[in-house]
């Protein structure tokens, strides 16, 4: 029976039978941790025989560079072809980074705020007001970045074909409006991919700020873990048709194809934010590892390759999402108060539970010894107004481990919502 339908006397009982059930998953005394997003320990001996790609002197010269020494800031020529291969863009518009797609992107906001973008009147330290468009729930990092700097940040609901659009083509008109934050497809914690409509409309955007700038964080692009992969339209080239060539920069990762934290990332953008942001960068590098750029193209070789060695990571993966899903069915649904969703790539699981519980409901977690991602994480400030959304992260925990954490997991959402229904 749903909680809602009831008696007092019901659910007296049904939180008595919980709290007995709490304590019982207490008593076991776990220490698993669902924080965040990390691949297991399974997924990264799937591919450390990357680590086996570049072994002699020999290995180490390519198109006439040997990527030893200094040189080549914006990356690796077979690099380039390999992202341009992998995001359907030109190689002329691929800017080739280091381990983190997540330094990329706050080196490109704190190079707006202390030089300003292509297209600046100014730096962005210098407007009187910065804002910045969130889409939420959302990714707590992104959000963290442009809080870093001092912008506004404004919260953009989620529907099922992404942002919305609505909204943003509203709010843009704004002139201190420079900016967005999207995880185009499979999005944080959500997994929508956006419609084609919608990233068709953020290419054709008309904001008042010259500078503003989509930040198109593109890191699930070939992250399926059920069914087979999904192509996904080209920002750049559609910015290109629309007359913004410049509104875009494009950021991916190989964080969650190859070694977390050893991999290579990659900015996607005009040639002409190519060209600007490589003066901008030359201050601060002469050249990222490009070792591990080759041993990258090397191994991953191109898109229809890297797609085939993503499989490794769905079999790994997809039966650890079957275990949220399968246990949200069965424990949760049939008592009605909650929601979330069932992606088919990336890395989360956005579930909403009674408003006003979330934090109550993970703070019972932790006592009996199951770490998630914070409650409100996912909208700006850490401020969920409806204290709701939880991000679900399954990757780390072998599945027995899952299973636990999962049950755990249920419990402290009933307790918590059964506490809040008694007390009104």
């Amino acid at each position: 029976m749903e909680y809602v339908n009831m008696s007092k006397a019901e659910l007296t009982a049904a939180f008595e039978q919980v709290k007995e059930q709490f304590e019982s998953c207490k008593a076991k005394n776990l220490k698993l941790n669902m924080a965040r997003g990390k691949p297991s320990k399974m997924q990264l001996d799937a591919v450390s025989d990357i680590l086996m790609t570049v072994q002699t002197a020999e290995d180490c010269v390519v198109d006439g560079v040997d990527t030893r020494n200094y040189g080549e800031l914006s990356g690796l020529k077979c690099a380039k072809e390999y992202w341009a291969d992998v995001l359907d863009c030109k190689p002329s518009q691929v800017f080739v980074g280091s381990t983190s797609s997540l330094n990329f992107m706050f080196d490109v906001i704190a190079r707006a705020y202390s030089h300003g973008l292509l297209h600046s009147q100014r730096p962005w330290c210098k407007e009187e007001t910065v804002k910045f468009l969130c889409p939420s729930p959302g990714y707590d990092r992104h959000f963290t970045v442009t809080e870093f700097f001092g912008a506004e940040l404004i919260t953009v609901p989620m529907t099922a074909t992404g942002p919305d659009m609505d909204m943003v083509e509203e709010l843009v008109k704004d002139p201190q409006v420079k900016g967005i934050w999207c995880v185009p497809k499979y999005s944080n914690p959500d997994g929508i991919i956006y419609s084609e409509e919608t990233v068709r409309r953020f290419a054709a955007l008309k904001p008042a700020a010259p500078d503003f700038l989509i930040m198109w964080d593109n890191a699930y692009c070939i992250h399926e873990f059920e069914g087979e992969y999904v192509s996904f339209p080209d920002i750049i080239s559609l910015c290109e048709e629309a007359g913004n060539p410049d509104m875009v920069c494009e950021f991916a990762s190989t964080s969650k194809i190859t070694l977390a934290g050893g991999g290579i990332s990659v900015m996607a953008t005009s040639e002409a934010n190519i060209a600007y942001f490589t003066k901008l960068f030359t201050a601060q590098m002469i050249s990222y590892d490009k070792v591990n750029q080759l041993r990258h193209v090397k191994y991953l070789k191109d898109k229809a390759t890297t797609i085939e060695i993503m499989k490794r990571h769905a079999a790994i993966l997809g039966p650890k999402f079957a275990v949220v899903a399968d246990m949200l069915e069965k424990e949760i649904k049939p008592l009605g108060f909650a929601s979330w969703n069932r992606p088919k790539g990336g890395y989360f699981v956005s579930f909403n539970t009674m408003p006003g519980t979330a934090k109550r409901a993970l703070a019972l977690c932790k006592e009996a010894g199951v770490e998630m991602t914070p409650a409100g994480a996912t909208y700006p400030y850490g401020n969920d107004p409806q204290d709701s959304n939880i991000r679900i992260a399954p990757s780390l925990p072998p599945v027995a481990e899952l299973e636990q954490a999962m049950d755990v997991f249920c419990t402290c959402i009933k307790l918590a919502a059964l506490e809040k229904l008694l007390e009104k």
